[in-house]
């Protein structure tokens, strides 16, 4: 055996994006250069680790095994990165976080100045939806989360950080063309929504369905860009989030609409399991996120109303 650590985690991107396309693009490699690691890594093994069934690839249960234990030499590794981070008097660890997809417009300022202070600090933060960040939290996949809305029935911890306000909002150019009172919009005009699950589509429902106003028409979309991109070019019109429209709102492509009982206040939330113990890293983040929030609120977040 000969493999490299290169090699384990370009595998371990492999198993995890089912794709070596995708793959590539996690890692900012070229797909023949992933290619050619993976046929390395495979002719180091007598039996197939993926394969090929019309043109999607698939991990073999030996594979699977072999990802098994990739993950604990690179875990193994890390620590003795940080083991030996911690000898020198530095902070070392890494830190993981599963944000709803608005959240990634907020999480990156309150980690900013703890990693830059703490060379030794890695983090990764999956952006997806609501329902995979409590999934995250229920399986302990995750040191931390970021929510609006907290989940029920996990046990958690919370420190707030940063409030969030929903309003309703639509293209400037549609709102100028727009006749009729803004009441009209709920039952004449069409309606973007997240996904199904999202705090802001259950947000919006909820407000919505407290009216008893019908709906004429509906619009999925399932990120937060693509409604935003989707309300620019005058599709309709949506209750958002202040946090991920503030360019479009500077540069006159939105259009907040006043309506009583708007706009709707939650909070952003960093949460985690309280039967959790905390790693020594994930325990200072906390600790320099309570001293600290106030600070980064202000300095980063005062536009926020």
């Amino acid at each position: 055996m000969n493999y490299t650590l290169h090699q384990l985690q370009i595998f371990l991107e492999i198993v995890e994006k089912k794709s070596i396309t995708k793959a590539s693009e996690s890692l900012f490699l070229t797909q023949p250069a992933v290619s050619i690691q993976l046929r390395k890594f495979q002719d180091q093994f007598p039996i197939p680790l993926t394969e090929v069934i019309g043109r999607q690839l698939y991990v073999t249960a030996f594979g699977e095994e072999i990802a098994i234990a990739a993950q604990k030499i690179l875990d193994e590794v890390a620590a003795i990165h940080y083991k030996s981070m911690q000898y020198q008097g530095k902070l070392g660890g890494k830190l993981s976080f599963s944000v709803v997809s608005t959240g990634k417009y907020v999480m990156p300022f309150y980690l900013a100045d703890f990693v830059n202070a703490h060379l030794g600090v890695d983090f990764s933060m999956d952006v997806t939806n609501k329902l995979k960040v409590v999934e995250d939290l229920e399986q302990n996949k995750v040191d931390f989360a970021l929510v609006s809305v907290l989940p029920e029935g996990l046990g958690l911890e919370c420190l707030p950080l940063l409030k969030n306000s929903l309003y309703l909002v639509g293209s400037s150019q549609r709102e100028l063309d727009r006749k009729g009172k803004p009441s009209s919009i709920f039952a004449e005009q069409p309606l973007l929504y997240r996904e199904t699950g999202s705090a802001t589509r259950n947000a919006m429902e909820a407000f919505i369905e407290g009216k008893n106003w019908p709906v004429s028409k509906k619009i999925e979309l399932t990120s937060n860009e693509a409604l935003k991109q989707a309300l620019i070019a005058g599709l309709g019109y949506s209750i958002m989030p202040m946090i991920g429209i503030r360019n479009a709102l500077e540069k006159k492509e939105l259009t907040i609409i006043p309506y009583p009982g708007l706009p709707i206040e939650t909070q952003w939330n960093l949460v985690w399991l309280k039967k959790k113990k905390l790693s020594p890293i994930a325990t200072a983040f906390v600790q320099y996120l309570t001293n600290h929030k106030a600070e980064i609120t202000k300095k980063h977040f005062d536009w926020v109303v």
